[in-house]
């Protein structure tokens, strides 16, 4: 299931980020009097009336590097041909400008539907001001404040009117693993995709989903099928740097969203970076599994640098990586990347692991005699039973007379516990705590 995605456009200074936040009901981009100030990649997810879309902020990306009007077209164009609804949005206090017509062009051109918001529309009295936005050709605008708030509600129930129904995409009914390739821009994805899909050992069966721009791929290894999860966006060469690695955020969410296993791809020569960390981060929170991919490693010196010592580095600086598999490939010659896929198809079935309930209590009691929970108030927090309660990823519970004494550190013992008795490697564990009554 993908979400519908909504893009928030216009020229600088029109109160985009403002409008971003009040769709949100609360404050999570940066919002100032100067134009071009966002920064951050902001998008997030929008619940309203049981159902939920995401919502991009596109406001303040490098806008002065390329001049205003080519950073705004550039900006418009990316956003337009990802989104489902696009909001184009003036202000309307300050009349019209070259740049709200440049946008407008743009989101006319690309057939996408649309929304045009007047937005500092603060009382009734000044509606009127609205009414030179249909100069656009964009049809009726519709008025909100975004500081205020006034008229939210109605904005968000057009919206409503205007998306897709989530449905599921051509394979959501297939039960067969979803592999993800994700990872920041420039590391070799695309190489990756197409090295995987175009190879001669595999038989590749490209489906377009129900929404216009993801695209999943059936491919066969070693006679079994798997589904690259959206390779759409991945295939294909955008035309502006800076709002790719923008829209790549976005694109990774909803690809983490679908997928069962992600490979991350990283870069052998820059070396794993924070953001790759906070892929792989992103990745767990949705209980997905994980392989690392460190590409590009044929332009490594081997005589400085072994796979095992790179390894140990990467899981020195970053020690959550330790419970994931880390290959190194070469996607441009082909270098290992079908073991980067078994690995992954592997983790598919560890995510399936079911502990038996006598097991499970057997360990808990044999943890606990050999590193008990540290005291509280004088008295040990003992854990008197779990059971595991889902699986994809494996989720357990333990009950315990104080389950707020059980520290985060005795959590992280008993996930490695759990993963040496049991396995598990390559998917994230979830451990919760209840109280015994």
């Amino acid at each position: 299931m993908r979400k519908s995605l909504v893009a928030i456009v216009g020229r600088p200074n029109v109160g985009k980020s403002t409008l971003f936040n009040r769709l949100l009901g609360r404050r999570l981009a940066v919002v100032d009097d100067r134009p071009g100030v966002t920064r951050d990649r902001h998008y997030a997810d929008v619940d309203w009336n049981r159902q939920t879309f995401r919502v991009v902020d596109t406001g303040g990306y490098d806008l002065h590097t390329q001049g205003l009007v080519a950073s705004v077209r550039a900006q418009v164009e990316v956003a337009v041909e990802e989104a489902d609804l696009v909001l184009v949005v003036v202000d309307a206090q300050a009349g019209l400008t070259e740049d709200d017509r440049t946008v407008a062009r743009i989101v006319q051109k690309s057939g996408k539907p649309y929304l045009l918001v007047a937005n500092k529309i603060d009382t009734e009295r000044d509606e009127s001001d609205a009414a030179q936005l249909y100069a656009l050709g964009l049809g009726d605008p519709f008025p909100v404040s975004a500081t205020t708030g006034r008229m939210a509600g109605d904005l968000l129930d057009a919206i409503l009117d205007r998306l897709p129904r989530e449905t599921p995409m051509a394979f959501d009914a297939l039960d067969i693993p979803r592999l993800a390739v994700v990872g920041r821009p420039n590391v070799g994805k695309s190489t990756l995709v197409n090295a995987l899909i175009g190879s001669e050992r595999m038989i590749v069966s490209p489906e377009p989903g129900t929404t216009r721009d993801a695209v999943d791929t059936v491919v066969r290894r070693n006679e079994k099928p798997f589904l690259l999860v959206d390779t759409a966006g991945l295939r294909r060469r955008n035309r502006v740097t800076d709002a790719v690695e923008f829209y790549s955020v976005v694109r990774t969410a909803q690809s983490l969203d679908r997928c069962d296993v992600a490979i991350v791809v990283t870069d052998a020569v820059e070396g794993c970076t924070v953001q790759d960390a906070q892929i792989v981060e992103q990745a767990t929170e949705r209980g997905k599994g994980i392989v690392l991919a460190v590409n590009k490693w044929d332009l490594v010196e081997k005589e400085t640098h072994t796979a095992r010592g790179v390894q140990l580095e990467i899981e020195d600086r970053f020690a959550s990586l330790a419970n994931y598999p880390i290959v190194f490939i070469s996607a441009l010659t082909r270098q290992r990347v079908f073991r980067a896929v078994d690995l992954a198809l592997e983790i598919c079935e560890v995510r399936k692991g079911q502990v038996p309930t006598p097991e499970l209590n057997a360990f808990l009691s044999e943890m606990q005699e050999i590193s008990p929970p540290p005291l509280y108030r004088g008295s040990n927090p003992k854990l008197f039973y779990g059971v595991q309660r889902g699986v994809a990823p494996p989720d357990f519970v333990f009950f315990s007379g104080h389950p707020r004494a059980i520290s985060d550190n005795y959590k992280r013992f008993l996930e490695r516990k759990l993963r040496e008795r049991f396995g598990f490697f390559g998917s994230p564990i979830r451990i919760g705590l209840k109280k015994k009554h």
